[in-house]
């Protein structure tokens, strides 16, 4: 007797390796647990908020914020039809590099998570995308909210305008943060013509204190 296939379960939708979203998802799953805080800086359209809330449970609390009002009122509907209440999310309309200002003072310091998904956002304007300058203020500010032994994930996307100079920047700054407070990987296609999406993933260690 045969038996049945089954697709493997960290595979992409087409069956091969994750994508740089997946891959961030991937281990956000593998360290998220209910009651955790967390944040979404680039909404879009709520998918990763509603991941995020799905993984902390309705004991966290999702931060989502975006720079588009139609963002976030495709986040809130989304939030809304799963269950999540508002006790449970706050969505803001605001850039990401205002997420100091967006999270609650007595959060700062105790995200377990914060995802970014650069770019634009998908079925609308292309020419509305995130900026290097503010992005670069977004991600300092991120690790100033995360809690020792929090993960930050970003989806870069350098194929698109502004996202190869976004990617050169990033990089740089990855490279620069000190080795005893942040573990910094990068997950990236190496045999691919055009400029595939990377995902990079910055570890606050356990023994950081700032």
């Amino acid at each position: 007797m045969n038996t049945p296939l089954t697709s493997p379960r960290l595979a992409s939708a087409t069956g091969g390796l994750p994508s740089a979203v997946r891959w961030a998802q991937l281990l956000l799953t593998d360290r998220l647990q209910p009651g955790d805080i967390v944040l979404d800086a680039t909404a879009g359209n709520g998918h990763d908020t509603l991941f995020l809330a799905h993984c902390i449970g309705p004991e966290g609390h999702v931060y989502a914020m975006d720079v588009q009002a139609a963002a976030v009122a495709e986040t809130r509907r989304r939030l809304t039809e799963a269950g999540v209440t508002e006790s449970q999310s706050t969505v803001v309309h605001a850039g990401h590099e205002t997420m100091l200002q967006a999270v609650q003072p007595d959060h700062h310091g105790r995200l377990a998570g914060i995802m970014f998904n650069l770019g634009y956002l998908p079925g609308s304007d292309k020419t509305i995308i995130t900026r290097t300058e503010t992005t670069l203020a977004a991600v300092n500010a991120a690790l100033e909210l995360l809690k020792p032994g929090g993960l930050l994930t970003i989806a870069v996307y350098p194929g698109h305008e502004g996202g190869a100079q976004e990617l050169v920047a990033l990089t740089e700054w990855a490279a620069s943060l000190p080795p005893r407070a942040f573990e910094v990987q990068n997950l990236r296609p190496v045999n691919r013509s055009a400029n595939p999406p990377e995902c990079w993933v910055i570890w606050k260690t356990a023994s950081s204190r700032g």
